[in-house]
């Protein structure tokens, strides 16, 4: 079979020898498989032509909703390599095996990791109701019409809203058919799209999260090398979710607590609305994971080949557990950006040919040393995004005492730190992230986002500046105030605040001001390879001029009298001499 393609008209030659002899039969092509455009079997005229109409009509909508995100030349390419040639459909077997998910035991980032048997349970049923669910088979499989039309349901143009439908409807689906049904229940609306309604459990919310990161990991992962799934710490993501909820927590000890054994539910409605205000981009995760397997749809995936890379990316899990952005941290911050600092803060926790282990952090106060004059050493000239992570303990720390709590929160600017005796900055978020995740995007009412003051030597200063580092609030009265010395680290009530949203930056944060014990500092680059390459040059040229201003020119110096030796030499013979002019 051949194609000859004149002007956007598509026809086909067929020969076939009957009888002895050759005949050669010409038609219209609507769908065909061999050449250029897989879309399904050739079909000779004389069809009716309404059918023809309707069915191109369905085929241009369909094609034209693939094409404005660009997926329009990956879905050919991976139906001309699925499909059966006979029938011009994708068996359905084979579809439900290119979305097919199967791990071993996983590598868990928390040192209290619960069974993985029943989620892993959970995410082989992953291919199957991804393809039940949103591609209709025919009798022959899937054909070229509905492989679009369910990708255009999966990943196409959509409000936030509906993406995050979708990825409850194949949560539930999964679940349903792993022999655990969800209590979610969902509505066919007119427009097409499901209202969703019941509620979920804190171990559904756990499940869901993983399912999307494992969703993510294989994207990361698609070349098969790397068979080991690494499971991050998400109980923070989960616990923020449920206290966003759900009301009457009050004595829940958020340090200590267990999510499965958490008799609270979560309404669909509140959940959705965390979800979009929280993790925004949690649905990209579907959408990279779809994309990916049928990028690599027509390559061999050795679903049972050893792992040769080191699970957890670059660097050992164990390492990467030191660093105050462990895996689940640095994803739960991903999940609520839609710029590129979401990829970048990720890149450490994939695996990698190279070793990225250090390359984004620019200080650690237990490395390098505690101060703000270490801290802007390792700082000055890194003008890209930064993220500022602090470690404190609040409540009475002497001794063995259980009201001592220890939190992490952080901040996140837009741009590297200035030496400033005033607030600066475009744009900046907080962050509450241990031990449940908030995000304080900013208000919009005011722009005192960040404070970053350095003193230098110089002449007297009736009233100085306060050296240390702030966010939000007001001079002297900030939110989020680390003091010179880098020892402690004040926290006030929103209250005080009208640049970023209202919230606790811990659990129980009360009314009253908080001076809690730094225990740890980290600053990470998040300006890519461009950031770091310009902090650089600025390092070089600084250390060129210093060593510059170390050296004396004798040659500048017209003789002995003139010279810093002789004035040296005569302070030390005699300092009190009375020294008479020469008259």
């Amino acid at each position: 079979m051949s194609v000859r393609f004149i002007g956007n008209q598509a026809r086909w030659v067929f020969s076939r020898e009957s009888n002895g002899k050759r005949r050669t039969e010409k038609g219209r092509i609507l769908i065909f498989h061999t050449i250029r455009n897989p879309y399904a079997v050739g079909k000779k005229m004389g069809a009716s032509s309404s059918t023809q109409q309707a069915g191109s009509s369905e085929q241009r909508e369909a094609e034209s909703l693939a094409a404005s995100v660009g997926a329009l030349p990956m879905l050919q390419n991976s139906f001309a390599k699925l499909a059966d040639p006979q029938t011009s459909a994708i068996p359905l077997e084979s579809l439900q095996k290119c979305f097919g998910v199967s791990y071993e035991t996983p590598d868990f980032e928390s040192t209290e990791a619960p069974d993985p048997s029943s989620f892993l349970g959970v995410l082989n049923h992953l291919g199957k109701s991804l393809v039940d669910e949103f591609f209709l088979a025919e009798k022959e499989g899937i054909s070229w019409i509905e492989f679009v039309k369910g990708y255009v349901k999966c990943c196409g143009r959509m409000t936030a809203s509906m993406s995050l439908n979708v990825l409850m409807r194949l949560f539930a689906t999964t679940l349903a058919r792993s022999g655990s049904p969800s209590k979610l229940e969902f509505e066919s609306m007119d427009d097409g799209g499901y209202k969703m309604s019941g509620y979920l459990l804190p171990a559904d919310v756990l499940v869901l999260l993983w399912m999307s990161w494992a969703m993510l990991w294989d994207s990361k992962t698609s070349n098969g090398k790397e068979r080991t799934l690494f499971l991050p710490d998400v109980s923070h993501l989960a616990l923020s979710a449920v206290v966003s909820c759900c009301d009457g927590l009050d004595g829940v000890d958020f340090w200590d607590c267990d999510l499965a054994g958490l008799e609270v539910q979560l309404p669909a409605g509140k959940f959705l609305a965390w979800a979009l205000a929280t993790a925004p981009s949690l649905t990209d995760c579907l959408t990279q994971f779809i994309n990916s397997r049928l990028q690599n749809s027509g390559s061999s995936r050795d679903e049972s080949a050893p792992g040769t890379s080191i699970p957890g990316g670059s660097v050992s899990s164990s390492a990467r557990r030191s660093y105050l952005l462990t895996c689940g941290r640095a994803w739960a911050i991903s999940l609520s950006l839609r710029s590129a600092i979401s990829v970048e803060i990720l890149k450490p926790y994939f695996p990698s040919d190279g070793d990225q282990s250090d390359e984004h952090v620019l200080y650690r106060s237990s490395v390098h040393g505690k101060g703000l004059n270490r801290f802007w050493s390792n700082v000055e000239g890194y003008h890209g995004p930064l993220l500022i992570l602090v470690s404190a303990t609040s409540g009475d720390t002497h001794g063995d005492n259980s009201t001592a709590k220890k939190w992490t929160i952080g901040a996140l600017t837009q741009q590297g730190l200035e030496n400033k005796e005033s607030f600066y900055g475009t744009s900046a978020t907080l962050y509450a992230i241990c031990p449940v995740f908030h995000v304080f995007p900013p208000s919009g009412k005011e722009k005192n986002f960040v404070y970053s003051h350095l003193h230098h030597a110089r002449g007297y200063d009736p009233h100085p500046k306060p050296a240390g580092i702030g966010f939000g609030g007001s001079m002297g009265n900030e939110r989020l105030y680390i003091d010179e010395d880098f020892a402690r680290v004040t926290i006030r009530h929103h209250a005080v605040d009208k640049t970023y949203q209202n919230g606790p930056l811990f659990p129980n944060q009360g009314f009253l001001p908080v001076e809690a014990l730094i225990s740890e500092v980290e600053v990470w680059g998040l300006g890519g390879e461009a950031a770091r390459s310009v902090q650089t040059s600025y390092k070089k040229r600084e250390e060129l001029f210093t060593e510059q201003r170390r050296k004396v020119d004798l040659k500048t110096f017209s003789n002995w009298e003139d010279s810093p030796e002789k004035m040296m030499m005569d302070m030390m013979g005699d300092p009190n001499r009375v020294r008479r002019e020469d008259r």
